[in-house]
């Protein structure tokens, strides 16, 4: 992770991308979210969807997985360059969670940060997560706070 005092507002990730298959909708949702239309394809069909789709938690989870291998990668990357890593702290939460497209069978959707805010007291930033499928439509959109280790530890204070 990059220190606090080297994150700028407007810094865009493309973090990863992932296809979406019928066995891990289902697998997914089978544990997590078992509702007909990310369960059976007969079913979804009849539903307001039209055919099988990921639960909206499934399209979040995928984001978490490919930010935690994008930091990893990221910090590999800094280790091996001799560069100090900052420490990720905790997150107090998210807001404005979106599921703006139903994703489908076959659905690529590309996962995206944008830092919004930087808070220099708390150390926090705020980030925009979206996911966009292969047609370019917003899937998913939400923002999240994230409390990043300062280079200089007096750099929060006022």
């Amino acid at each position: 992770m990059k220190f606090f005092e080297d994150i700028g507002v407007g810094e865009i990730s493309d973090i990863g991308r992932h296809t979406f298959t019928a066995e891990d909708i289902k697998a997914f949702a089978t544990r997590f979210d078992p509702q007909p239309f990310h369960l059976d394809e007969a079913l979804a069909a009849r539903s307001q969807f039209g055919r099988l789709c990921a639960s909206g938690w499934h399209t979040a989870c995928v984001w978490m997985r490919l930010l935690i291998d994008f930091h990893r990668r990221e910090d590999e990357g800094r280790r091996a360059r001799g560069e100090a890593v900052a420490q990720l702290g905790p997150s107090p939460g998210f807001r404005d969670l979106k599921w703006l497209k139903p994703v489908y069978v076959g659905d690529t959707i590309s996962y995206a940060t944008e830092v919004v805010e930087t808070r220099p007291l708390s150390s926090r930033i705020s980030v925009r997560n979206t996911g966009v499928n292969q047609h370019g439509e917003p899937v998913m959109s939400f923002i999240s706070s994230v409390l990043v280790e300062c280079r200089e530890p007096e750099a929060r204070r006022p």
